[in-house]
């Protein structure tokens, strides 16, 4: 059992066979802006580790297609933020639907994770699971309503450690190195925060 270490000592993660039960999908989204009822996504990608974060496997990052219209009614804060990730620039060659998409990303998930076994992991992951539900109903219903969301323990260790080490982040806002970020730092605070 994992219990809060005021003396931070070292997280030994114990041996976790390869498990359909517990194994973790880790999925990032790019979008056209924060309302899942008006903004689409962009791109997407996941990766599944074991319960001890060990990568799995790594889908490729997705691009949508959307029409120009979609594109052009984005804010220029979004704006910037996407040509300086590169995402716009690379957005003029995607040719995949959201469905093409979502189906791609379920292969994925279907390989190494039973049905309603995984949470939904990654940082302020909330937002991501809005458009999940709005746009990929059924990659949505196969996984566990739970979320495992980085950010939540990264304010409680700010708040329970002020004085330890702290996780810095890049934010790359490219989807695949986002998650690989994030289970970084979820590494950084069980070797940090957790002990068993």
């Amino acid at each position: 059992m994992l219990f809060i270490s005021a003396a931070r000592k070292r997280y030994t993660p114990r041996v976790m066979e390869h498990n359909k039960e517990t194994n973790l999908v880790w999925i990032d989204l790019e979008m056209s802006g924060l309302n899942p009822k008006t903004d689409v996504i962009l791109e997407a990608a996941l990766i599944v580790t074991t319960g001890d974060l060990e990568i799995l496997e790594e889908s490729p990052s997705y691009l949508v297609h959307q029409p120009e219209e979609i594109l052009s009614m984005m804010s220029k804060e979004v704006v910037d933020l996407h040509s300086h990730s590169g995402l716009l620039e690379r957005l003029k060659s995607a040719t995949l639907s959201v469905s093409d998409v979502e189906m791609a990303l379920l292969e994925t998930i279907k390989k190494q994770v039973a049905p309603g076994a995984s949470p939904l992991c990654g940082n302020s992951i909330f937002s991501d699971r809005s458009f999940i539900k709005n746009y990929m109903p059924t990659l949505n219903s196969y996984l566990h309503y739970r979320h495992i969301d980085v950010s939540t323990i990264k304010e409680l260790y700010k708040r329970w450690c002020p004085d330890g080490p702290m996780f810095e982040k890049k934010g790359t806002h490219q989807t695949l190195e986002d998650i690989r970020e994030s289970i970084t730092e979820l590494e950084f605070y069980r070797r940090n925060f957790f002990k068993k």
